[in-house]
């Protein structure tokens, strides 16, 4: 009678384990397919024609410093860099698919405007030193290697990134008010002249 007990008991064990075996595998396997499509996707993106161009905007536009050249002619350097960074929200939101990345590269694209925007060359001696395509490529790289502390870093932020886009909106929109009040006023000023 014991001895059918303890046989009864091992082939229960015998069972559980092997329950908990065939858990294990199944867990194993699906991380391995979650693993290779992650490859894939980020295979598919690294590939793609978006992904190269913002690459090559980067390294051209911020480690060349054309940025800050481009930047030095008023008005049509903001213009440039702003449609230069279309890519990246493009990348970001279609590409990626992530919200939270999205803020954080317009956020990053409109303060580097803003700052592009401070009168007497100062905005663009400083847009030298802002290379907001090189810190969208480092955000968009870390999505893509899928880099923890990056990703929990942008997740963490993106509210904020919101309001700062809010805000940084409304500043660059009463900086081109003033600048038009300006420029409105200088030439009245040039016309009363003659």
């Amino acid at each position: 009678m014991e001895s059918r007990r303890r046989a009864q008991t091992k082939d229960e064990l015998n069972l559980v384990g092997n329950k908990e075996a065939r858990e294990i595998e199944v867990a194993k396997n699906k991380e391995l397919k979650r693993q290779a499509k992650k490859i894939r996707k980020k295979q598919e993106l690294e590939g793609s024609f978006s992904y190269r161009t913002v690459c090559w905007i980067s390294k051209v536009f911020d480690d060349c410093y054309l940025d800050g050249a481009i930047g030095l002619f008023q008005g049509v350097g903001d213009l440039v860099n702003t449609v230069l960074a279309l890519p990246f929200v493009y990348v970001s939101l279609v590409k990626i698919r992530s919200i939270p990345l999205t803020l954080a590269c317009v956020a990053n694209i409109l303060v580097d405007s803003l700052v592009g925007m401070i009168p007497f060359w100062i905005g663009n001696i400083c847009d030298f030193f802002i290379k907001s395509f090189q810190k969208n490529m480092r955000l968009i790289i870390g999505y893509v290697e899928d880099d923890k502390e990056i990703i929990a870093e942008v997740n963490k932020k993106a509210i904020w990134m919101a309001i700062l886009i809010i805000v940084i909106c409304l500043l660059i929109y009463w900086a081109v008010v003033l600048l038009k009040t300006v420029i409105t006023s200088v030439y009245d000023w040039i016309g009363s002249l003659f």
